[in-house]
């Protein structure tokens, strides 16, 4: 089972607990807190070095961070990611330009 470190009231976490649940991918949630610095500890930057969230540990041990890293991953080879190249393409365009807009 893939363990999600999570911030829970994260945009970012929420994003990969959709794709979790829509592709029917069992999660283990732990919450950290970049808040109480439980995402600076020892422990934690030895599962992602920079302290960010959300950080899922594979079933395979090793870890993924990035929220749409982690979001592909868990969709790869599922409906969610087109099989044709410019629909793929135009899938990533949108995660490029949600993850690094400003809002205003």
């Amino acid at each position: 089972m893939i363990t999600l470190y999570e911030q829970p009231d994260s945009g970012n976490c929420y994003k990969v607990r959709l794709v979790a649940a829509h592709t029917g991918r069992q999660i283990k949630r732990v919450s950290v807190s970049s808040r109480d610095g439980s995402t600076r500890t020892p422990e934690f930057l030895a599962r992602n070095p920079i302290g960010k969230v959300p950080t899922v540990e594979l079933e395979d041990g090793r870890f993924l961070a990035e929220s749409n890293a982690i979001m592909l991953h868990l969709a790869e080879g599922t409906s969610l990611i087109p099989a044709d190249a410019y629909d793929r393409a135009k899938a990533y365009e949108w995660l490029f330009f949600e993850q690094y807009r400003r809002s205003a």
